[in-house]
């Protein structure tokens, strides 16, 4: 998977066991997808997962990992096609001139492969999956020859060793099984009709818009050329698509009405001790609809950038890191509630 700010790799196996723990748990929701690293341990332990998330570039991940069979892939036909696209001359297109010459994020030799992969899915015949399980063969491949810390609000000062590797296109490793992709506001999600028996929430907890750290993948997932601003080439709607999410003054009445609509029996919750709300303001507000709640707190490393340390806008390291570890807190609200929170802090103990 590619790396991203917030990932629950380490929380997978704890909220699958949880959501396991709840009796009758056929259908869940993950309002909030990302890199879809939940809806794939909760697809691949059986369940029946529909992923959301407002991000393009989520939406095409959510398409070739959760909504796509991986049975009913004709692999064959995918790596002929990946060849023919790995083939193609370098082109210096957008991602080359913007991301490789204004910026340092690319290798331009990588830049311009990019740039010719990215237009030679455009004149393949294929389906809407066969299109995305391309797309995340590109992302993939992209991601394993950055030259960042894990966020592409800056590049590195001087180039990663990475970075000077060729870029290779992989197939992603698909899952068997039902799943569905939704790319929707979170707070239009819940609106509609669909009923589900779990819904996992793992909204932004602070200022940092996903889209502005993951600008670089929006944009070559959609395939535009948008402006670009500042020594990160940030796309210029950038300026203007913050979520309500991300915005303190805004957060909480976003969390409450993602919460007292979402239309599931059970609703499992994370979030950071880092974020804008208290773990007593968060319990207060599922019991007010869900009646029963429980919480699990897990010890985690944060983020691979505070790891790798604290960089300004042109890539030199500046500053100190002040903690490497944060408390997640999973809340668990409904019937059957605390339950689950036993499973759970047994999976965790373990």
């Amino acid at each position: 998977m590619i790396k991203y700010l917030g990932s629950k790799r380490r929380l997978v196996p704890h909220l699958v066991a949880l959501v396991s723990a709840l009796p009758g748990a056929r259908t869940v929701l993950d309002l909030f997808t990302g890199t879809t690293r939940v809806a794939q341990g909760l697809k691949a332990a059986g369940f029946d997962v529909t992923a959301n998330d407002l991000a393009t570039y989520s939406a095409v991940l959510a398409e070739a990992y959760i909504a796509t069979d991986a049975l009913g892939v004709q692999r064959a036909r995918l790596e002929a096609l990946a060849a023919e696209l790995a083939a193609l001359p370098g082109v210096r297109g957008y991602v080359t001139r913007t991301f490789c010459e204004e910026a340092r994020y690319f290798q331009p030799a990588n830049g311009m492969r990019i740039d010719a992969i990215r237009a030679g899915i455009e004149t393949l015949e294929v389906t809407p999956s066969e299109r995305a399980i391309l797309m995340t063969a590109l992302l993939l491949g992209a991601d394993r020859v950055d030259s960042t810390t894990g966020l592409q609000m800056a590049y590195l000062k001087e180039w990663s060793t990475r970075s000077a590797k060729p870029l290779e296109l992989r197939l992603p490793e698909l899952l068997p099984g039902t799943g569905h992709a939704l790319h929707l506001d979170a707070r239009a999600c819940v609106q509609r009709p669909a009923r589900y028996d779990v819904a996992y929430l793992d909204p932004p907890y602070n200022q940092h818009s996903y889209y502005s750290n993951y600008h670089i993948w929006e944009t070559l997932v959609r395939g535009d050329t948008p402006s670009a601003y500042g020594i990160a080439r940030k796309r210029e709607d950038c300026r203007t698509s913050k979520s309500a999410f991300n915005v303190r003054k805004e957060a909480w009445g976003a969390l409450r009405e993602v919460v007292l609509n979402v239309n599931a029996r059970h609703v499992v919750l994370s979030f950071s001790n880092e974020g804008f709300f208290t773990e007593a303001a968060i319990s207060r507000l599922l019991a007010e609809r869900f009646g029963t709640v429980a919480l699990v707190r897990l010890d985690s490393p944060r983020y691979v950038g505070a790891r790798i340390g604290i960089h300004n806008l042109r890539g030199e390291r500046v500053g100190k890191v002040s903690h490497l570890r944060n408390i997640e807190w999973v809340f668990i609200a409904g019937p059957d509630a605390a339950g689950a929170h036993d499973e759970m802090a047994r999976e965790h103990s373990a």
